[in-house]
């Protein structure tokens, strides 16, 4: 009876050993590649949140205007802090990641 629960014991161990062992090779290969993640997310957002390409917004004239390629200190103010809010939802709060290579 002994016998075979020492078998049955190291067979576990040799078991978890692999599985512990494959883990960490999938942690290491995952530490090798590159996340791209944060980088397109922030210079998707900066493109769409530049004051004045898409949208400004408090416009000159009106509330809301599109593509007037125009700018305020007000404006700027307002879109980088829409960007700074956005950027912390998609990366902090979602934890978008995009392994590459």
């Amino acid at each position: 009876m002994t016998i075979k629960r020492t078998i049955l014991y190291r067979t576990r161990l040799s078991k978890q050993a692999s599985s512990s062992s494959s883990r960490l090779k999938r942690e290491r290969e995952r530490e090798k590649m590159s996340d791209w993640g944060p980088v397109l997310v922030t210079v998707i957002l900066f493109v769409m949140l530049t004051p004045g390409l898409l949208f400004q917004l408090p416009g000159r004239q009106r509330y809301v205007e599109f593509g007037n390629f125009q700018t305020s200190a007000v404006s700027v103010i307002v879109h980088s802090l829409l960007y700074f809010s956005l950027v912390c939802v998609f990366l902090l709060a979602l934890k978008i990641h995009i392994y590459i290579g």
